[in-house]
């Protein structure tokens, strides 16, 4: 295991307060429609709508502490460059993102707004991540690699550590699975404080490479991801965090594309809230599989907001069908 509890609770103090202490709360009229309590952990209501920026104030802080380079570049779907701009633009560290010509506008358009010089390329956000490696080679950037750098990952458990603070008990935690960082940390924290509430990882169906390699041990080989959630769309393993993941987490689902949408939704009419694919795949997990929730107690962590307008109006604000519509 590479996260260090010591570690993860300096960090809260690295950490601009604007990430920290987010809500967490009861809903119940999502409860109701879905026969559980749900507790909801909203990361969306921060400059970078998305829990990245625990993750790369965490990183930041520890480069500049250690005298590091001035400049950093990475690879992001668009909440991680998001959140490093960020945070670079109030310690003046330059900021390089490469992302897939095919990236959600949104967050490219964010990403330079918040002052990142974005660099796109063709293929996935594994063409992404060799640009970027590049990058660095080339110019002395730090590269900062969502997951394998163990400060995403603390930065992220930060989460945890304040899950753990909630007066009553979970029955289990539902936490967004993508390259592991959010998965890994959350899942520590809880594990070293609350050891007994089972933490399951959630990823779509059609981006499944953690999941695989969870329930086999190893990675495992997966085709090009085809899902809405943008987020959480990697297709390779990094063998640490696979390690991590497998110290900490008691199960990992899958979930249908139309479940995400649904979630989506439902968030939407019973909690008020507008959250990408990513952040709605715990509530997904629960409407696949209501009789192994039915009258318990979860939480799940709505990691991101950042959706395009037009994808609102597609999934949460188009009428439902009227056949076939089942949650």
């Amino acid at each position: 295991m590479r996260l260090d509890l010591e570690r993860v609770r300096l960090a809260r103090n690295q950490i601009d307060p604007v990430f920290l202490d987010t809500p967490q709360y009861e809903c119940e009229p999502l409860g109701q429609v879905l026969g559980c309590r749900v507790v909801l952990k909203v990361e969306t209501l921060n400059p970078v709508r998305s829990f990245k920026g625990r993750g790369t104030e965490t990183v930041l802080t520890r480069l500049l502490d250690g005298g590091g380079a001035r400049s950093v570049v990475c690879a992001s779907a668009g909440n991680l460059g998001q959140a490093l701009a960020y945070g670079g633009r109030a310690r003046g560290v330059g900021v390089t993102v490469v992302a897939s010509a095919r990236a959600n506008p949104l967050k490219v358009e964010r990403m330079r707004a918040l002052g990142a010089d974005v660099v796109l390329v063709d293929g996935e956000i594994e063409e992404a991540l060799d640009t970027a490696a590049r990058i660095a080679a080339r110019t002395g950037a730090r590269l900062v690699e969502d997951s394998r750098d163990v400060g995403t990952c603390e930065g992220a458990a930060t989460i945890g550590l304040e899950l753990a603070e909630l007066p009553g008990a979970l029955d289990a935690v539902l936490v967004s699975l993508g390259a592991g960082a959010l998965a890994s940390g959350v899942g520590f924290a809880l594990k070293s404080l609350r050891p007994g509430v089972p933490v399951v990882c959630v990823q779509p169906e059609q981006a499944p490479a953690m999941t695989l390699a969870l329930r086999a041990g190893a990675p495992v080989e997966v085709g090009v991801p085809r899902t809405i959630a943008d987020g959480v769309a990697g297709r390779y393993v990094i063998p640490e965090v696979l390690a991590d993941l497998s110290a900490v987490v008691d199960d990992a689902v899958l979930v249908a594309e139309d479940s995400i949408v649904a979630a989506m939704r439902l968030l939407h009419e019973h909690a008020g809230l507008v959250v990408e694919p990513a952040g709605a795949l715990g509530v997904a997990a629960v409407l696949e599989d209501r009789a192994r929730f039915e009258g318990t107690t979860v939480g799940t962590v709505l990691c991101g907001s950042n959706v395009a307008p037009a994808d609102v109006d597609r999934w949460v604000h188009a009428p439902r069908p009227t056949a076939g519509w089942s949650h």
